[in-house]
């Protein structure tokens, strides 16, 4: 049996491809497919097969594309009611690639239509005779069970959260729990995904594993369980919603997106002034040093489709900054694989043409954790009050999910995750210095341009976040510290 895993790290996507016998399966494809052609043609495998776990909320699937590309039969569940060509599968239902058998259980919880897929190797299993029944090698678990944690269950429109936590509970217990515990356990996202809140890194995992170690299987009782899965769920990105329709009905081909206009630094100004969004997708520290007034700085080195799609939305029809065409090429793809497939264009020349036309440029401020410790401890020690306005007069503002706040903090501080900011920004004191924290520095630098953006002129990135403030042993509050907002 061949098989491999296709880790996205811009989504924390992680998708499959199982082959025996010169055919072959993909499951829970990501919106651009080449990469699986590809990997079919080097192992001689033809794709005949394609599954989804469920109808995704975060990006957009390459289901019907690479359908349409090879042939492939594709296979989801009856309750997802799709609007393509598929196969309905029910509980039991099972298809054979070569000598591997996929068996399908019906694992409503994140969503009504979830499914998982038990993998059996049968010619393994035919070299080594046993009295016993067939073991299964794997399961994939799609959004169901993830390494660490379990999927949120408030993604239906149909049905309560504590209805969803309700199946969630059932479904693990008297479906994943009951696999032995050798299975192999293979998740549709990682750590950083926000259809979880505490997965681990590890990209697999065992059911014997996550029996012991999985903080939502440990939960004494289903009564408890639904209250635990349904208390401080992270923000729901709006474009979850439209993603789950386009996967429905399934996406159009990436060839059929339109040519990206090239617009001059004028064309771009024009724009800007009738508030259009600008999306400069250069590193943090280049956006610091100059960027255009009113743009939002994500980065292409993080989460940047996803953040991309929680911050604009996907009918937000951004213009692109980049220093190089082929980080326009890539930030394109990048988002097209969250719905975004509606550009503006892109600033030709990048910054490099924007000053050369002499336009306006604005620049960002940043601190490093130590420098900021100093200037925090010049209020508190009685040298300056914190209140009195000067050039230490600085407060914290933490842009970390609710998780990493409560595990430590920096004392003072406000909290105001970044998820939260298309629901409404954080108030800000207007006549202090506002030092904007992440946890390295990323989503801190996307934190600052959007208080930019609104007018706020007082802001500064802390350099490094508040990986830095532990590197450099500072102290860290204890997690009973109030929240001031959120």
């Amino acid at each position: 049996m061949y098989f491999e895993q296709f880790y996205l790290t811009c989504l924390a996507h992680a998708s499959y491809m199982i082959g025996a016998n010169g055919e072959a399966a993909v499951v829970d494809p990501q919106r651009d497919v080449d990469i699986y052609l590809k990997a079919a043609e080097e192992h001689n495998l033809k794709i005949r097969h394609i599954f989804e776990t469920h109808l995704h909320a975060d990006f957009v699937s390459g289901h019907k594309e690479l359908a349409a590309r090879t042939g492939a039969t594709i296979y989801i569940g009856a309750k997802a009611e799709a609007g393509f060509p598929h196969v309905a599968l029910h509980e039991g239902d099972e298809v054979k690639v070569g000598t591997v058998r996929i068996r399908a259980l019906e694992t409503p919880g994140h969503t009504p239509e979830g499914m998982c897929f038990v993998i059996t190797d049968e010619e393994k299993l035919s070299a080594r005779p046993s009295p016993l029944p067939p073991q299964p090698h794997a399961v994939l678990t799609g959004d169901t069970l993830f390494i660490g944690d379990v999927g949120r269950p408030d993604l239906s429109p149909a049905h309560t959260p504590q209805q969803l936590a309700g199946l969630l509970y059932d479904s693990l217990h008297t479906k994943l729990l009951a696999l032995p515990d050798a299975t192999l356990v293979y998740p549709a996202h990682g750590a950083g995904s926000l259809c979880g809140r505490a997965m681990r890194a590890e990209k697999s995992s065992t059911i014997g594993t996550e029996r012991l170690t999985n903080y939502a299987l440990q939960i004494s009782s289903r009564e408890e369980f639904i209250r635990q899965l349904t208390t401080n769920l992270p923000t729901r990105p709006n474009y979850f919603a439209e993603d789950a329709e386009i996967n429905r009905s399934g996406a159009s081909p990436l060839n059929d997106l339109a040519p990206l206009p090239a617009l001059s630094p004028k064309d771009v100004q024009t724009q800007s002034q009738k508030d259009a969004w600008i999306l400069d997708v250069r590193s943090g520290d280049d956006f610091a040093r100059a960027h255009i007034p009113g743009s939002v700085n994500i980065a292409l080195s993080g989460q940047f489709a996803s953040w991309a799609g929680a911050i604009f939305g996907i009918h937000s029809n951004p213009i692109l900054v980049a220093d190089t065409q082929t980080q326009v090429e890539e930030a394109r793809m990048r988002l097209a694989r969250v719905g975004i497939e509606v550009l503006q264009g892109y600033l030709k020349g990048g910054i490099a043409a924007w000053k050369k036309a002499k336009l306006p440029m604005s620049s960002t401020p940043q601190i490093s954790a130590q420098e900021l410790n100093k200037k925090l401890n010049a209020g508190r020690d009685g040298a300056r009050p914190v209140s009195a306005p000067g050039t230490d007069d600085v407060v914290v503002l933490d842009v970390r999910r609710e998780g990493e706040w409560q595990a430590g903090h920096i004392a003072d501080a406000s909290w105001h995750a970044l998820d939260a900011f298309p629901r409404g920004l954080p108030e800000v004191d207007a006549t202090r210095t506002v030092a904007v924290h992440c946890k390295s520095g990323y989503r801190s630098m996307i934190a600052c341009s959007l208080l930019e953006r609104a007018g706020h002129r007082n802001v500064v990135n802390v350099t490094g976040g508040f990986d830095a403030w532990l590197a450099g042993g500072m102290p860290v509050a204890s997690p009973e510290t109030a929240l001031s907002s959120k």
